[in-house]
């Protein structure tokens, strides 16, 4: 019984599932006055490509300052600052053209760049598209071929040592990288990544396929895929894992570095905490009936009709981190477990081959991170039910002993 109770706590006390989301007030001074010099210092620089008024463009988009600062406040929560740096994330945000970035497709379904195209407020997509130096992208871009590439080197020049490289899809690593080739050169996917990456500021890698493998790497891996994390080093590396990754987090990185000059704090696989500081299950709304012991015992039943916990038909939650819960997807609307199917864990490594299946991890000779549910659902809840049992029983127990001593006369 011990050993269940500890399981539990340890389930759901995990530090790595908590954020620190107070550094001190000294600690926040400091990096205001920095951020404050780097906007000014950014205000004088010209854009490369100054094509249109940026508050002229989000007037005529229908977006007023009122919803601008509302959408900027937001981001400035979701960057776990405090709101004193609401106008300098806006500030950030209209300098958004400064900020060259380039941005590769490898091994990948391009899906992140689909999600990052029907991103939201205000009208997101425009502004990368429209503010944003986007240099170079293979899906959007006009040019093709030989003047793709001459795009591609003129890029690299211009912005020497100030791009961001955005890195979609998997690394081929099968038979000296001949698995993955680019442009009329037959460039390895390996070498185009390492010669691009060279001059880059910082190198941002999307989506799953980009940060662990993703689905190219599931086994067997014929083409031996790789993540970027795994071929590239000395450089700083930014890892937005999910497939596909939220365009809310790809735009709060984007910001953060035009804000600070910095890649955010990030945890042990390299992803910021801001986005992936936050386990599922802990701010799942289904949670509550996980606690209950109501869960979806299959699919379309009374459970399933009525919200509840979708662990025994393989949900993740509980061994997942990323803030899918609270930002959610198109336009904040919904995510998977909101419209009735389970997280399948696509922000944690080898997710394909551990996570995405229709079975509780309880189930299966499969450790989680966290410690996980490594028991059935049902003993953790005899465990909990027991425990629960013994309070009532102690309470009762203390209740009545209260009442003999009120009515005891002295």
């Amino acid at each position: 019984m011990a050993d269940r109770i500890e399981g539990v706590k340890k389930l759901f006390t995990s530090k790595s599932a908590r954020v620190e989301t107070n550094m001190g007030d000294a600690h926040y001074e400091k990096l205001f006055q920095s951020c404050q010099a780097r906007i000014e210092e950014l205000k004088t620089q010209t854009p490369r490509e100054n094509r249109l008024d940026i508050d002229s463009f989000l007037d005529d988009q229908g977006v007023n300052r009122r919803d601008f600062m509302k959408w900027a406040s937001a981001v400035t929560g979701m960057l776990m600052l405090p709101s004193s740096f609401t106008p300098l994330v806006a500030d950030a945000a209209l300098l958004m053209n400064r900020a060259p970035v380039i941005w590769l497709e490898l091994s990948d379904c391009a899906g992140n760049t689909e999600a990052i195209l029907r991103s939201d407020g205000p009208k997101i997509d425009e502004i990368l598209l429209d503010i944003i130096s986007l240099e170079f992208n293979e899906t959007i871009m006009a040019a093709s071929g030989h003047q793709a590439e001459k795009q591609l080197e003129d890029a690299i020049h211009t912005f020497k040592g100030k791009y961001l490289l955005f890195v979609e899809g998997a690394i081929p690593m099968g038979l000296d990288g001949q698995y993955g080739t680019i442009g009329a050169h037959a460039e390895t996917f390996y070498d185009h990544l390492m010669r691009i990456s060279k001059d880059a500021a910082a190198v941002v890698a999307v989506g799953s396929c980009a940060t662990f493998g993703g689905v190219p790497a599931a086994s067997p891996n014929p083409t031996q895929a790789v993540g970027v994390m795994d071929v590239l080093k000395g450089k700083p590396l930014i890892n937005i894992p999910a497939c596909p990754a939220n365009p809310a987090n790809m735009v709060g990185v984007i910001i953060h570095y035009i804000l600070t000059g910095q890649v955010p704090e990030l945890d042990s696989l390299l992803r910021p905490k801001f986005a992936f500081g936050y386990r599922i299950h802990d701010n799942c709304e289904r949670r509550a009936h996980f606690d209950a012991g109501e869960f979806v015992e299959e699919w379309g039943d009374h459970g399933a009709k009525h919200n509840h916990c979708l662990y025994k038909v393989g949900c993740k939650g509980p061994m997942t981190f990323n803030n899918c819960s609270i930002i959610r997807y198109n336009e904040g609307v919904n995510w998977p477990i909101g419209v009735g199917r389970g997280c399948i864990g696509c922000s944690e490594p080898d997710f394909w081959d551990k996570y995405a299946h229709e079975r509780p991890i309880s189930s299966v000779n499969i450790k989680a991170p966290t410690g996980g549910v490594e028991k059935t659902v049902d003993e953790f809840g005899l465990g909990l039910l027991t425990a629960a049992s013994i309070g009532i029983g102690i309470h009762a127990v203390a209740s009545v002993i209260a009442g003999k001593t009120e009515n005891k006369e002295y």
